[in-house]
């Protein structure tokens, strides 16, 4: 029994030094799995993120297959919000089909209206380059762009975790509001262009005066928010290196605007000799390329564009002050009834509620709209967030025969899945807010 005892002390010393502690004495390998391997790989799991989270810009889903906090695969969800615009506008006339564009992106209303405008001017062969009513409709696009980078950027600073920037965004965004509400009656949804002609009620003396005013102040905010952010370390924490978009993916995906630009890519519609459009030509104005592709890039670009958009407001009201001057037989700044078109004069105006011929041309007019000439045609214009695009197929009548809508939104949302994978579940946040994205355009 001693000897038993003792033999059965010196087998579990061995086995306890040299088969246990082979980092030690390196004489014995494993060779069969045991059951705490598991514990060195982390399991994966599927997670529902949105439609309804205040973070995803709105009713976008996305189905995230993690990997602790790392993000494996991502597929994105989208419908939600999905109304039918494009065939909703087969049946009604083209002037009825207008304001469908203002409920699209709901952040740049008026950039929409101005590639439904420029399709129905090629239709009917009558686009123009340097007329008033297309200088005035450069001045708002701009301010539009100035609206939608308020927001993109004061939005995804709360994302990130930055609160000051919202305020300063926000009071900007008001002014703004008030331009289109005294042009067009509405804060939002204007429809304010037409086609070959705008609504000249509400451009009177004192809008443009008022508009000058803006400019000079909100300066002061955009470089407000500007040294707030550049110079916060958690917000270049957050955008430096993350996002990381390569110039090859960018014609792959199809992507516009600031994302291109960001990667690299020499694209912008305003500038290009085969797309420009409206009075851009004639204007200076310069577009901003990154070098790194990254969220921190996109959001440089957007603070200079914002700039930019100032300074061709600018160029826009000096010409238009130039050319309405105190010697023209058109009383354009000294009433509040401004410049009215030829194709409706203000005696036809007047004439509505005493001549009934006139009322039932205009009725006609309005309820049966215009006829177009058939053919195809594709206008796009550079909105804020890239490239709003419009093809129309036009069978001879009054309405549309197909609208076929080309939102920049929806492109940028197709390699998200690409460029979130591997990042940190809090950094697809960051790059959701940095590309832009709303949901009225994507869904449709």
């Amino acid at each position: 029994m001693v000897f038993n005892f003792a033999f059965a002390k010196i087998l579990h010393v061995f086995y306890c030094v040299v088969l246990l502690n082979n980092s030690v004495l390196g004489l014995w390998t494993q060779t069969n799995p045991s059951k705490f391997d598991n514990l060195q790989q982390t399991q994966t799991f599927i997670m529902n993120f949105g439609p309804q989270h205040p973070a995803s810009h709105g009713v976008l889903r996305f189905v995230l297959q993690l990997e602790g906090e790392y993000i494996r695969h991502a597929d994105a969800n989208i419908g939600f919000l999905h109304r039918g615009t494009e065939k909703l506008m087969e049946q009604r006339t083209y002037l009825k089909s207008l304001p469908y564009f203002d409920r699209l992106d709901y952040v740049s209303m008026m950039s929409q209206e101005h590639a439904y405008c420029l399709a129905i001017e090629g239709l009917l062969g009558s686009s123009s380059f340097t007329s008033y009513f297309v200088q005035v409709r450069v001045m708002f696009d701009e301010l539009t762009r100035l609206m939608n980078h308020f927001l993109g950027i004061s939005t995804h600073s709360l994302d990130v975790g930055n609160m000051s920037p919202a305020f300063w965004a926000f009071e900007e965004r008001e002014r703004l509001m008030e331009f289109y509400e005294r042009v067009s009656g509405a804060r939002m949804h204007a429809a304010f262009y037409r086609p070959n002609d705008l609504d000249w009620t509400g451009l009177n003396y004192q809008f443009f005066i008022d508009l000058l005013f803006f400019l000079n102040n909100t300066y002061k905010s955009i470089t407000e928010m500007f040294v707030i952010l550049a110079t916060n370390n958690i917000w270049r924490t957050r955008l430096v290196r993350i996002g990381v978009i390569d110039n090859t993916q960018v014609p792959l995906f199809a992507a516009s605007g600031v994302v291109s630009r960001s990667a690299g890519l020499k694209k912008d519609l305003r500038i290009l000799k085969t797309s420009t459009y409206s009075y851009y030509w004639f204007l200076k104005l310069r577009s901003f390329l990154g070098k790194m592709g990254d969220c921190y890039d996109r959001f440089i670009i957007r603070i200079r564009e914002m700039l930019e958009s100032v300074f061709i407001v600018y160029q826009v009201v000096a010409n238009l002050l130039n050319i309405f001057d105190s010697t023209t037989t058109l009383h354009f700044w000294t009433s509040t009834e401004s410049y009215i078109s030829s194709t409706l004069t203000k005696s036809q105006r007047n004439r509505k509620s005493t001549s009934m011929e006139t009322l039932i041309n205009h009725f006609k007019y309005y309820s049966e709209g215009t006829k177009l000439p058939a053919g195809l045609v594709y206008q796009s214009v550079e909105a804020p967030k890239g490239e709003f695009g419009v093809s129309l197929i036009s069978d001879g009548s009054s309405g549309p025969f197909r609208c076929k809508i080309r939102t920049p939104a929806y492109h940028h949302l197709q390699f998200m899945s690409s460029q979130i994978r591997g990042h940190f579940f809090a950094d697809m946040i960051t790059i959701l807010g940095s590309q832009d994205i709303v949901f009225g355009e994507v869904d449709r």
